[in-house]
């Protein structure tokens, strides 16, 4: 008995541990916003390539300069093995004897997102394309933000002011310094090269944008008296200067949830009131499931000369972590 209990005990060990090989997977890597295509060449250089690019490759909402949603790095099938497999967000496209397009999770690495493309022949391929890309994008937008978030939370400010001032919570990264605190206003800001880059907060009553005929006029009228009270330009001599929306581009206006909360996302271009100064901005109005205001939370980049995609997406991910503070919890200044 005691060998065939030891026996027992052994093999149920080595099954534990073949088990346990079996489910490791290495971490998955690459710069946030990066997106290995496999694909032939053959296809990659005619209209499969030309539809991935159309997509994948598709300029940035809301930039003053063109850049695509994803750095793109292609490769030809026969080389996509080792390290290669371990890239975080990966389109896979061949032709085979059947049309699929689908998600694989955690498919080489952990996390990971794999989007496999089939199709009989190249017309197949690219309406199987079409009609995908976008829940595509959607899946890889999503995990770059969860990896950007998950890199900025290892080093967190331990600044209260955003729920002292505004009942907010929300992860904000130790490089940001609050420069500027009213009573319904934050704003903190972090140098980066050639330029900086700017997280801003406050409070509207619930009824602010009741008219959804007038909404992108309330949206940029509201946000340009804010920057008129508290976002100042350079001084100029017999000039007022200050932050407002650019009058020449209408900002786009979506609908979303933020932490579960119903939101609207506007994206756009921001300068100077006369001063020669601009950039993109995003801005999330949130309504409060709790007493019914809405908390606006925008984050926007000054850099001159140089590319943005980057920089706008660390703040949208830093934004996407807000949440309403229990009235209960609030520390406000009376």
């Amino acid at each position: 008995m005691l060998r065939i209990a030891t026996a027992f005990i052994l093999l149920f060990g080595l099954s534990c541990k073949q088990s346990k090989q079996k489910s490791y997977k290495p971490g998955s890597t690459g710069a946030i916003n990066s997106l290995t295509v496999v694909v032939d060449n053959e296809l990659w250089k005619g209209e499969v390539g030309d539809k991935i690019r159309e997509h994948f490759a598709a300029p940035c909402v809301g930039q003053p300069q063109d850049e695509p949603l994803f750095s793109i790095h292609q490769l030809p099938r026969q080389v996509f093995s080792g390290s290669v497999r371990h890239s975080r967000s990966i389109l896979y496209v061949e032709k085979d004897s059947q049309n699929t397009a689908h998600v694989k999770k955690d498919e080489f690495a952990r996390p990971q997102q794999v989007a496999v493309v089939t199709g009989r022949n190249v017309g197949e391929i690219v309406k199987e394309i079409d009609a995908k890309a976008d829940a595509f994008i959607s899946a890889f937008k999503t995990l770059e933000i969860e990896e950007s978030q998950k890199r900025f939370t290892r080093s967190l400010s331990k600044e209260t002011v955003f729920q002292d001032r505004l009942g907010i919570g929300m992860s904000v990264p130790s490089v940001y310094r609050v420069g500027k605190e009213e009573d319904n206003f934050v704003w903190a800001d972090r140098q980066i090269s050639k330029g900086n880059m700017n997280l801003v907060a406050y409070t509207l009553p619930k009824g602010t944008f009741a008219n959804d005929s007038t909404l992108v006029r309330d949206i940029v009228r509201v946000r340009d008296s804010i920057g008129a009270l508290y976002i100042p330009g350079p001084e100029v001599e017999g000039k007022i200067t200050h932050m407002r929306t650019e009058p020449a581009y209408a900002p786009a206006v979506f609908t979303t949830r933020v932490n579960g909360m119903e939101a609207i996302e506007v994206r756009g271009i921001w300068d100077i009131k006369n001063y020669p100064m601009a950039g993109p901005f995003l801005t999330y109005i949130v309504k409060d499931p709790e007493d019914g205001r809405l908390l606006v939370v925008e984050g926007f980049v000054f850099a001159p000369a140089t590319n943005k995609r980057d920089s706008m997406f660390e703040l949208e991910a830093i934004l996407k972590t807000l949440k309403a503070v229990s009235r209960k919890n609030r520390a406000l200044p009376q």
